[in-house]
């Protein structure tokens, strides 16, 4: 007699359609951090942190060592998460809000040479956040749960 054990395809790295999406989009992270610190990809003196940094990514997104290591940052969760379903979820759904509230930020500070603007922000980066906050959000919640299913145990 073989007995039956509930198992999803969430036990598994990346097993499921959420799983795979935040896989997809941790690995987008990292090799859009990786890119910031690649010339040619790449131009322009690249600061530290701060509104300074006059580093262009593909001639269009301002960045810096520190917007580039956020992104390697979100990478590596992404990655992470990719484990499980719920934190797959939970990636997209608080990685889209963190994004919003960029964006937020980004409406005061987006192209200006203040202080405030440490990360640095452009308006195409800016821009850019909102759709990240919008898609990663609608991704988390849109996607439908994996289903349970029987599987014979032998």
């Amino acid at each position: 007699m073989a007995m039956t054990d509930i198992t999803t395809s969430t036990d598994r790295y990346a097993g499921s359609s959420i799983q795979k999406i935040a896989l997809v989009v941790g690995i987008v992270f990292l090799l859009v951090g990786i890119a910031g610190f690649v010339p040619g990809l790449t131009t322009g003196d690249l600061g530290g942190a701060g509104h300074g940094s006059m580093a262009m990514l593909l001639g269009l997104f301002q960045v810096s060592v520190l917007h580039n290591i956020v992104h390697l940052l979100f990478g590596v969760v992404g990655l992470l998460a990719a484990r499980y379903a719920t934190g797959s979820r939970t990636y997209l759904v608080i990685g889209g809000v963190v994004y919003f509230v960029l964006w937020v930020y980004g409406l005061f500070t987006a192209g200006y040479d203040s202080g405030a603007n440490f990360v640095p922000l452009n308006w195409a980066d800016n821009w850019l956040h909102l759709v990240l906050a919008i898609g990663m959000v609608a991704l988390g919640v849109v996607f439908p749960r994996e289903r349970r299913r029987p599987v014979s145990a032998g």
